[in-house]
């Protein structure tokens, strides 16, 4: 016999979420796990005694790691998205005839909590993989990405100089190709200024540019302006800048510079900064960071894995001064020794092929503040040297410029060409750029729906939130034995020695052959006084 369902909806229902939510559902294990209560406290003083209550502070949080796991970035969509979903409604704390809060109050309310709020959760989070035994410490992969702003190329306006000229206006809006009126709407009241002397050079290099006979792809086009962080800005969100990386568009963007533990790819720090800077500046406040942040937790970090971006003689000096190996290769121009020209490291000199000296001669210090050494040769020896044509035809001396931090270049420059820094550079590929992939797919990083380089730091610490909290309850939350197996031998693989034996199969007359025991045994010489959390005495692996 067929059978029809009919639908008729009833007045009254004996319903409860609970019992429709699965037991081992995402949001119902992170309901479990998860303890926001601190936030009350932390958020008390953000609020007044009188008028209307304000939203949840836990709920506004649960929110924004909803949106995170579920990949959406719109506060509007990410209500609707919520009110349809059970067990996001479970998480939450709200029935099913409750209303959840207006789009626009979270807005606000992301607008309302500093930073340091934001970072709290993400230290609370990053402890909960500390004790499941998700991190090891000691290794941590350094990298950063630019992450799209949300602000357009065609709103950016030039700086005004610090001194009025309005006949530099002139010009710059006629290179602009558009007119002064059409700014007149956009340009906020806040002017952002620059120095006179910028402006210049820079109007000096667009004019080169515009000069050259080879002409740059795109040059002709009628909307083709030449832009400069040093010369435009867009009102609408100063901190956004313009960069791009070959091959792609410009584009106003954010850095975001990330750092992952190696042993199960928890991210150990995240921070948003501004796209104009170089990879290399930020290492020192990032490694200050991931060091603190691990100390609190009872781990050290021993070595750091970045790429060629990174590679700076005073990052070198900085991480061997915390009793960090730095596994950065070294970059590209470096050259570990000039060919023909020995160097005495007594004397501190180099020589030239005939035999002349090149004697230190001083320090000497570039804009950007890198201090280099200069080595030259006497001008009398050049002179009557046979070989000046072909070594110096245009100067009256032979110079030569090192770095300051040459002895921490060559450690660095031996390392990247080991074995083992072959294989690190590889664990560095294979840690922190998947999860960079995973961010901007699948946790709503693609793009930072929010002003300010405040809001991108926000945006960024609870998107790593999220991806860290769902690593998590993927691993159960608690070790796993190859976890355990894993993080120990790392941990003691310096100063440990491994004994691997069998015993033959032995036979019982009642119960036949005995299946062979294999074990292992790992031997601690010496104690490790940096590792608070390091496992001490003797450990003895049984597996059949």
């Amino acid at each position: 016999m067929q059978g029809r369902k009919n639908y008729t909806e009833k007045l009254f229902l004996s319903f409860r979420l609970s019992d429709r939510v699965p037991k081992d559902n995402l949001y119902r294990r992170l309901r479990e796990t998860l303890d926001l209560s601190f936030i009350y406290k932390d958020t008390k003083e953000l609020y007044g005694s009188t008028g209307n209550p304000s939203i949840d502070p836990v709920v506004f949080f649960k929110l924004l790691i909803t949106g995170y796991l579920e990949n959406i970035t719109s506060d509007r969509k990410l209500v609707e998205h919520c009110s349809m979903r059970m067990d996001v409604l479970y998480f939450l704390g709200y029935d099913l005839d409750e209303e959840l809060p207006w789009h626009s109050t979270i807005s606000r309310t992301r607008q309302l909590y500093p930073e340091s709020l934001f970072l709290t959760l993400f230290n609370k989070v990053f402890a909960l993989c500390v004790d499941s035994g998700m991190v090891s410490g000691h290794t941590q992969a350094v990298d950063s990405a630019p992450i799209k702003a949300n602000a357009s190329m065609e709103s950016v306006v030039p700086k005004m100089p610090a001194t009025p000229m309005k006949s530099h206006l002139k010009k710059v809006s006629e290179e602009n190709g558009e007119t002064t009126k059409k700014h007149v709407g956009t340009v906020s009241p806040a002017h952002i200024t620059a120095p006179e002397h910028e402006l210049k050079r820079m109007e000096k290099h667009h004019q080169n540019l515009r000069d050259s006979p080879v002409r740059l792809a795109g040059a002709s086009h009628k909307k083709a302006r030449l832009l400069s962080n040093k010369t435009h800005y867009n009102p609408y969100d100063p901190d956004a800048r313009i960069s791009f990386k070959p091959g792609k568009a410009r584009k106003l963007n954010y850095h975001c510079s990330m750092a992952v533990d190696t042993a199960e790819g928890v991210i150990s720090h995240i921070q948003a900064d501004f796209a104009d800077g170089r990879d290399s500046q930020y290492l020192k406040g990032i490694g200050l960071r991931v060091q603190g942040r691990l100390g609190k937790n009872g781990l050290v970090m021993t070595d750091l894995l970045a790429d060629a971006g990174y590679s700076n003689g005073a990052n070198y000096d900085f991480l061997e001064q915390g009793k960090v190996t730095g596994w950065i290769p070294v970059f590209g121009k470096y050259k570990p020794e000039i060919k023909g020209f020995p160097y005495d490291r007594e004397r501190d000199e180099y020589s030239c092929p005939m035999g002349r000296p090149l004697p230190f001669k001083g320090f000497r210090t570039n804009k950007d503040g890198s201090v280099l050494k200069n080595y030259w040769a006497s001008p009398k020896d050049c002179k009557a040297c046979p070989m000046k044509p072909q070594c110096v035809p245009k100067t009256k001396c032979k110079k030569i410029i090192r770095t300051i931090y040459d002895e921490q270049y060559l450690r660095a420059y031996a390392r990247q060409h080991s074995e083992k820094g072959k294989r690190m550079k590889k664990l560095r590929q294979s840690t922190v750029e998947p999860v960079f992939g995973s961010l901007t797919q699948f946790y709503g990083l693609r793009k930072i729906g929010v002003l300010g380089k405040a809001g991108a730091h926000k945006v960024m610490l609870m998107a790593a939130i999220a991806f860290n909290l769902k690593k998590y309850l993927r691993k159960g939350g608690g070790r796993p034995f190859i976890g355990i197996l894993s993080t120990i031998t790392d941990t003691l693989k310096d100063c440990m020695t491994v004994f691997h034996w069998s015993n033959p199969i032995e036979t019982d007359s009642h119960k036949g052959p005995i299946k062979t025991t294999l074990f292992s045994r790992i031997l601690v010489q010496r104690p490790l006084l940096q590792q608070p959390r390091t496992f001490f005495g003797t450990l003895t692996i049984f597996a059949n």
